[in-house]
């Protein structure tokens, strides 16, 4: 396996600061806060990226490449679909748990004066396929009968419901978000029939 350059690794190194000032500062943070962060010099993270916007969007395509990953389908092809539910909402529990800070960025993004036209749209359609992927598999648990009878968009509403305000907690209080995030079988429970 080819060892990155060295320009992959400081540029890396500088995302990695950026979520971290950001995360600690909010927007306030400047590049200032993200060069120290990253423990490279001002310069160096002017040479990467012109601006604190420039940032937000290499940090948001990776979130999103990384939220890709995390809602990917079970491998297991033979998974019936509460189990194929299970392992959705199980990554996804863990995927706020374990990079809350680029939900952080994403609330600063989303209540900025002047949100991004185009990343508020990336954020939207996104969410939106996420919609119609629990959709599909409460359908198909119910047809299976591991999944409590009702109205499937309601089910879906208020598990999308939980699964924000659980980030939204951990957005406000990341702290105690930490140690107390919830295991991914209390929300489970709400669709069991």
């Amino acid at each position: 396996m080819p060892r990155p350059n060295m320009s992959e690794v400081q540029r890396a190194a500088i995302l990695a600061g950026a979520r971290q000032a950001f995360a600690r500062k909010g927007d306030s943070a400047t590049m200032a806060d993200v060069a120290a962060a990253a423990r490279v010099s001002q310069g160096l993270a002017y040479r990467y990226f012109n601006s604190k916007e420039e940032i937000y969007r290499a940090l948001l395509s990776q979130a999103i490449a990384q939220a890709e990953q995390a809602t990917a389908p079970e491998p297991d092809p033979q998974a019936t679909p509460g189990q194929r539910l299970r392992w959705l909402i199980t990554r996804i529990v863990a995927y706020r748990r374990d990079h809350l800070e680029l939900f952080q960025l994403l609330d600063m993004v989303m209540n900025a004066e002047e949100p991004s036209d185009d990343i508020s749209e990336e954020i939207r359609r996104r969410g939106e396929a996420f919609a119609t992927q629990l959709r599909a598999l409460i359908v198909a648990g119910q047809a299976t009968g591991e999944v409590a009878a009702g109205n499937p968009d309601q089910l879906t509403v208020a598990l999308l419901a939980s699964l924000e305000g659980l980030t939204r907690f951990g957005v406000h209080h990341p702290e105690q978000f930490r140690k107390h995030c919830p295991d991914p079988e209390i929300l489970l429970r709400m669709l069991l029939p």
